[in-house]
């Protein structure tokens, strides 16, 4: 993994061998050689000459429709190069515009701890909400069979979970800590970071409005991205995807067992006590509230028996969900409008990550 003084010493080299190109006005440099734009180039400027090159990278998992709707927004193809989940490509400059959550990959750019590349400032992002195509990612949802059968169970989950939601972010450092010790494969440095990062995400929305009601579902944010969804979704079933041209809010989201949960007293008949989520990730601070709730005893005050499935590999959370293998699940909302429209009946009960957690990251000129 090569760190940001080895590519300067690189980069000097190759000034000395094939002599100083000079740098043009949009801060890239001429064809066949590194790019690096200005600390104040413009997300337009960026965007533009990074796909120029094809060299935007996502991973391809359901938030490249965020990067597909700025592509649409500067005028450039959809395209994308597929980009592993190191950032490797981004240190070496395969990738001049990488896709990063907030919470992960961009603090290993920045920061120096295990694991890390040390970028520190001479780094920048552009926002998927500043740029106005955010698209909300983590919730809570099962399937509507399931809430219908036991509106108790969903109920009493909801109301546990938000509890954990709320103890982790005011407490973050406990929080992290919690995750690492059920099996983290990041550094406690990285969870300390990503937990303070998640802590943003659940308690701001995607204008910069501070958040104080944990997991509400907020109507314009989901319907925009209910919007984007149905533009940048591509399925090759053809019934899913004229399935998904119809879908409305209603069709994805029940807004009325997390409203139940918020109102109440904590006092629940559950019709089902042993209950499993599965995550959509392994143990990491993107997951913390669900970490919390059940170190902290909050599932057992509410009559639950709780299991954390990690995610990973080829788990798909939808799937697993709407098979039975699990009773709740996170996901990103795109997952589970794409979900439905295969067909599979799932809902959201309950929207943590008020805004989107993805940037795009790209090096500036020193």
């Amino acid at each position: 993994m090569k760190k940001r003084n080895c590519l300067k010493s690189l980069f000097t080299l190759m000034i000395l061998i094939s002599a100083i190109v000079p740098v043009m006005a949009n801060g890239a440099q001429e064809e066949g050689e590194v790019s690096y734009y200005p600390a104040d180039a413009t997300a337009e400027t960026v965007v533009v000459d990074a796909a120029s090159k094809g060299q935007v990278g996502n991973w391809g998992l359901g938030n490249e429709y965020e990067i597909q709707a700025l592509l649409t927004k500067y005028g450039q193809p959809t395209t994308y190069l597929s980009q592993a989940f190191d950032m490797d490509g981004f240190d070496d400059d395969s990738i001049l515009a990488a896709s990063a959550m907030t919470y992960n990959e961009l603090g290993l750019v920045k920061n120096s701890y295990d694991g890390g590349y040390g970028y520190g400032d001479s780094v920048k992002v552009i926002d998927m909400n500043d740029e106005g195509v955010a698209m909300l990612e983590d919730n809570l949802f099962c399937t509507k069979e399931f809430a219908e059968a036991n509106p108790e169970t969903v109920k009493a989950f909801i109301y546990a979970s938000m509890k954990g939601w709320a103890y982790a972010c005011a407490n973050v450092e406990e929080a992290a800590e919690i995750v690492f010790n059920n099996g983290s494969s990041v550094s406690p440095d990285h969870q300390l970071y990503m937990a303070n990062e998640v802590k943003k995400l659940v308690e701001t929305d995607t204008a910069g409005n501070p958040v104080s009601e944990y997991g509400k579902m907020e109507e314009a944010a989901m319907a925009q991205t209910l919007e984007l969804a149905k533009k940048y979704i591509k399925l090759e079933d053809s019934v899913a995807a004229d399935k998904l041209k119809t879908l409305t809010l209603d069709d994805i989201r029940d807004a009325s067992y997390w409203e139940a949960a918020e109102a109440s007293d904590g006092s629940f008949s559950v019709e089902k006590s042993s209950v499993k989520i599965q995550l959509k990730w392994l143990p990491q601070s993107q997951f913390m509230g669900y970490y919390v709730a059940k170190d902290k005893g909050f599932y057992e005050e509410v009559g639950l028996e709780v299991e954390l499935v990690p995610g990973g590999g080829d788990i798909g959370e939808t799937t697993a969900v709407y098979t039975g293998q699990v009773d709740f699940g996170t996901t990103w909302v795109s997952n589970l409008i794409a979900a439905n429209a295969g067909g599979m009946g799932l809902i959201e009960v309950s929207q943590l990550y008020q805004r989107s957690g993805l940037v795009l990251v790209y090096k500036i000129s020193e």
